[in-house]
């Protein structure tokens, strides 16, 4: 049986990814087909071709025996693990933009970023393209981005929801590096300010401690009055349904709202550090 090697390919590979890498590598280093390997473990070899191919993360069964069969333990269950999880939480997501998609009032806290409704897309590009990458996860980061940016169709729709945001001071001290497209996606924030169904607050350092620290928040109304909450941390998300839940965290939403700006001293706030930024160097004659 082959060694086992560490992980191969750069970390910033996904685990579905690195699984399917890892799965196709030990097969080769066995010197085993398809079929050959299929008989070994006692699985269906389109099972197996469908593991390394990326369709399909296979069963647990399946990768116990791979992992069995070349003395692998665990190392490809753990990729499997990582990636159903990243799986379960992508689905989550999902499932949240088509709440939010639906909603009459999104109500949302933001700690570190500006919110995706309210990005240009050059702030939106630089946040997808500074995870590592490689030319091949290109196509991908530009579905991600055209995703990101259809989704602020919805402030444009009639009637449009009610949208109210409460942005941390320490996004809005996080620039781009390039000072004019910061300048922009300042600009956007207090375009989108002065719009009748939008309301944008800044939560400044001087308000202190509060309950949402570190977390992002996000509560959706439908039309028909029901709420749900998310709740987004540095790498993974949770939807609260439960009635009880959701009026908790909305209890915590009210208090961080409260110790925000008003909307026209935070559009005044939002100005103040657009004066501070460099001037745009005059056009060339």
């Amino acid at each position: 049986m082959p060694q086992r090697k560490p992980i191969s390919g750069r970390p910033s590979v996904s685990p579905r990814r690195m699984l399917r890498i890892e799965v196709a590598r030990l097969r080769e280093e066995s010197g085993l087909s398809l079929r050959q390997l299929a008989e070994k473990v006692g699985f269906d070899h389109t099972q197996l071709g469908r593991v390394e191919s990326g369709k399909s993360l296979g069963g647990p069964e399946l990768i116990e025996a791979l992992d069995t069969f070349y003395g692998a333990t665990p190392h490809l269950m753990i990729l499997w693990e990582l990636a159903l999880a990243r799986g379960k939480i992508r689905d989550k997501y999902q499932r949240v933009l088509e709440l939010e998609a639906q909603s009459a009032v999104i109500e949302r806290y933001v700690t570190a970023l500006i919110p995706g409704l309210f990005q240009t897309e050059a702030y939106a590009r630089a946040l997808l393209f500074s995870t590592p990458h490689g030319p091949e996860d290109i196509p991908e980061l530009e579905e991600q981005l055209d995703a990101r940016l259809g989704r602020q169709e919805l402030l444009r729709r009639r009637p449009a929801p009610q949208v109210r945001v409460v942005i941390d001071e320490a996004a809005l001290r996080r620039p781009l590096h390039n000072p004019a497209e910061w300048r922009e996606q300042l600009a956007r924030l207090v375009e989108l300010a002065a719009e009748p169904h939008v309301m944008v607050q800044v939560l400044p350092f001087a308000a202190g401690p509060h309950d949402l620290y570190g977390e992002a928040l996000g509560l959706l109304r439908s039309p028909d009055g029901g709420v749900v909450a998310w709740l987004e941390g540095a790498k993974s998300g949770e939807l609260f349904d439960v009635a009880e839940e959701v009026e908790h965290l909305r209890l915590s939403y009210d208090a961080v709202r409260a110790m925000a700006l008003s909307p026209r001293d935070s559009v005044a706030f939002v100005e103040q550090l657009m004066e501070t930024l460099p001037c745009d160097p005059p056009e060339s004659i």
